[in-house]
């Protein structure tokens, strides 16, 4: 049996995607499935980012997911990384202008309907537990 996945290199390590989709929604889908991506997305919609940064505000996530999840966002091209000179080196994570932004639009919508959701459900308490707006 052949499988539908291929897996796209990303510099020594393999992200695992399907090969065929049916619409272009799956794709989007699948470059963000990840249980870090859309909170990792969501951070750096308040600007650029260091990783220090990012992993002191992600809680849960190693230095090596976020390096990982960061890595294959690049790929995609929704972040980009600005590096700085000098002693200590400094790099800044933050989201394209074009892919970035564009799919940071469609986050922000989500995020409307699970709010609206989880108040029409009686599950206000959950709202107080979420990410900022």
């Amino acid at each position: 049996m052949k499988s539908n996945m291929i897996f796209r290199d990303l510099g020594g390590e393999k992200m695992k995607m399907r090969e065929k989709f049916i619409c272009p929604l799956e794709l989007t889908r699948e470059m963000i499935k990840d249980k870090w991506k859309p909170i990792i997305l969501w951070r750096l919609r308040l600007g650029p980012t260091s990783l220090v940064e990012l992993e002191k505000e992600i809680d849960g996530i190693t230095q090596r997911m976020l390096l990982k999840q960061l890595k294959e966002l690049i790929q995609v091209g929704f972040v980009d990384t600005q590096s700085y000179g000098g002693y200590p080196f400094h790099i800044e994570y933050y989201l394209t202008e074009t892919q970035g932004q564009e799919l940071l639009r469609a986050l922000k919508i989500m995020q409307h309907v699970e709010r609206e959701y989880l108040k029409s459900h009686g599950e206000e308490k959950l709202l107080a537990k979420g990410v900022r707006i």
